[in-house]
Formats: structure tokens, sequence, C-alpha cells
């Protein structure tokens, strides 16, 4: 395996996160307090939780919550889950158990950088990019003439983060189709899924529709509890399982056992809590859609089909490189440029910035941004 390369998202946020004022770019919806979260909680979570030996757990993760997690599929049953410290642990380690020199993966772009890199250190990867001039549309004849005969996954991000685009139900069903066909694992981080803005436009899981496909998950971006750090893989390949949990030998070993406990909890009030993050939302966008409006001539603002983050496009002529960094430096107002986006795989357009639309009150970073714009420009 080659040296991966910095992560860029975290070397930025590093230095602008908790210092910046207005952190406009968020992932994740806006979280819970410990005793929000502790008051969905049945009698007996609740008593699991205040009485819990803080001991080592199971590797697999904690048997209830994975029984609690198999019931958020149609075809899985807990033995097919495996769960991981985030998703960014259990990432990692699917395309280490996955991949070996020879192989050849397929990945869709833009996308979370540890979706290609982590494969590119393993494995020659090719990309296929979402059109931007097509509403973020994914070509199926392009990932069917990428595949090779030594390909071994293919890996897909739905709602995608940064672009926030949701394919139709119909072609992520013949991506399924086509990956089985060739023997291929279709690898799915669905960890906006929940947060579509229209529910009819809501995925099936991969994990549902083929016995080879991958569904990434975790409890921070829809539910907006990344402190948790609890991700979860589904798959009904019990030996990929079992392989899976060998290479977490390796790392983590198990999990937060407070943490398997309060994700429980939220899952099992799943329902209710997306309910809330999507209505925040859907209450957060006309405040957007405000902001856009009056600054037409500077930005192609588009919402997102699902998810919680946005790409728009800056019309500048400084180029928005230099307009995030003045604008975080100079207002306070964290965006993420393109370049936190940009593929070793595929063109990526230089033009755009990632803005977060899930956090609970926007208006005083708008108000930043848009003072700044009147009177900096």
């Amino acid at each position: 395996m080659t040296r991966l390369p910095d992560f860029r998202l975290e070397t930025y946020f590093s230095r602008w996160e908790f210092t910046a004022r207005h952190h406009l770019t968020a992932s994740d919806v806006q979280t819970m307090t410990l005793g929000e979260l502790l008051s969905l909680a049945d009698d007996k979570d609740r008593e699991a939780f205040e009485n819990l030996p803080l001991g080592y757990t199971e590797t697999f993760g904690d048997p209830a919550l994975r029984e609690v997690i198999a019931q958020t599929y149609e075809n899985a049953g807990a033995d097919d889950v495996i769960c991981f410290a985030g998703a960014e642990e259990a990432l990692y380690l699917a395309m280490n158990v996955l991949l070996d020199a020879g192989d050849h993966a397929v990945v869709v772009t833009p996308n979370y950088q540890a979706a290609e890199t982590v494969p590119m250190a393993l494995c020659e990867v090719t990309g296929v990019a979402l059109d931007p001039d097509r509403n973020w549309a994914l070509d199926l004849d392009e990932v069917a003439a990428a595949l090779r005969p030594n390909t071994r996954v293919v890996s897909v991000n739905f709602p995608n983060n940064p672009t926030g685009k949701v394919i139709d139900a119909a072609d992520f069903t013949a991506l399924a189709r086509l990956c089985d066909e060739r023997g291929i694992h279709l690898f799915s981080d669905e960890v906006y899924r929940g947060l579509e803005a229209d529910a009819a436009r809501i995925l099936p899981q991969a994990a549902d529709l083929s016995e080879r496909a991958l569904s990434l998950n975790v409890t921070s971006k829809s539910l907006g509890l990344p402190g948790l750090r609890i991700g979860w893989i589904t798959c009904r390949d019990r030996e990929l399982l079992s392989r899976l949990e060998r290479a977490k030998h390796y790392t983590t070993i198990c999990n937060s056992a407070p943490s398997e406990v309060l994700a429980r909890i939220a899952l099992k009030a799943r329902e209710p809590i997306l309910r809330r993050n999507r209505a925040l939302i859907a209450a957060n966008l006309p405040a957007f859609e405000s902001f856009f409006s009056e600054f037409a001539d500077d930005f192609d603002w588009q919402a997102p089909d699902g998810g919680c983050v946005a790409y728009p496009r800056y019309l500048g002529p400084d180029g928005v490189e230099e307009f995030c960094t003045r604008l975080v430096e100079e207002a306070g107002v964290l965006l993420l440029p393109a370049s936190i986006y940009h593929s070793e795989l595929t063109p990526t357009p230089s033009d755009r910035f990632r803005i977060g639309i899930g956090r609970h009150h926007p208006e005083e970073g708008l108000a930043a941004f848009a003072q700044w714009m009147r009177t900096s420009r």
C-alpha cells in the first residue's frame, strides 16, 4: 500500500472549523445534547446506559445495536451487520479487505476524498464523473465502459457529498444488477439517506438489492450525532463480514460501549429524529434561497436533492479559492472551496464551494456573508 496523501478536508478543518465565527459548510445536521437523546430512550435502554459496565465490547458490535440496525433494511439481519468507529474506519477497512495489487476499482466523483485515495493506494482506479452540466447525472454506460475483468469494486455515494445529487432508483437498481452480473462488489455510501427533499426519491439500500453489495451508514450525518462515532456496514456476504472483523482487530478492535447504547437509542428513535432534521433543512432553505437570489450575479445556486450540503458555483473573476480564503479571513465565514474535492481520477469543477444547510440559525452566518459581499466585493 502506498502512503496516503494528506486529507485535504480535515487539514482545512484543522485550521478553521473551530476558529471561524460562522461554520457555514457543516456536513451534518444540527446535533442534540446527551440529555435530549436520552429523553428518547425507553426505560430498558436508559437503565442500560446508566448501569453500563465500561469494559470491552464485541468486535462486530453490540448485538442489540446490530439488531436495531438490521431493522432499517428489508433483506438483512443482525448477522449481516458489523459496526465501526464512524464511517471512515468502515470505508478504510472495506477497501483494504476488498482490494489488492492487481485489482481494479471504479469510483464516482466528486466524492469524500477517502473514497478514491484509499483505493488508489491499493490498486488501479478509474473515475466516473457526475456531470455538472446535466444536474450531476451519472452515466451508467460510462460506468459499464470503465469496468475491467479485474474490477472488484464500484464505489458510489448518494445522496452525494458535496453535490446533494440523488440519482433515479431505476438507475441505482440497474447499477446493482450490473455489478452482480460482473461479480463486482457495489460499495454504497448511504450516510445521507433519509434527508431527501422528496421522500419518493429515497433510494433502496444496496445491501437490500444484492448479496454482494455493501451499504455504509453512520450516526453522524442524517441523525446529526457525529460525536457518537458509530458507523456500520451491512452486507449479506458473511465470509466478507468475517474478513472485515479480522481487519478491525488491527484498528479499533471494538467500539465505545456508551456510544453503542446511545446509537441504539438514536436508531430506535430514527423516524422522529429524521422528521425533525428534514423539517430543519426545509425551514432553513428559504434563507439560503434569499441570499443567493440577492447575489444572483455572483453565484449559481441549486438546492440539493438530498442530504444537508449543496455545491453552488462561484461566478466571480477572482476564483473560488481566493474568494473562500478572503471570506473566512475577513468575515469569519467558513466554506469549503472546490480544491477540497479535487480528484486525481477525473476533471472536477474548480468554481464550486460546499455550503451546509442543516444547522440551526444559519441566518447569522448568512448575514455576515451578505454584509461582506456588499462591502468587500
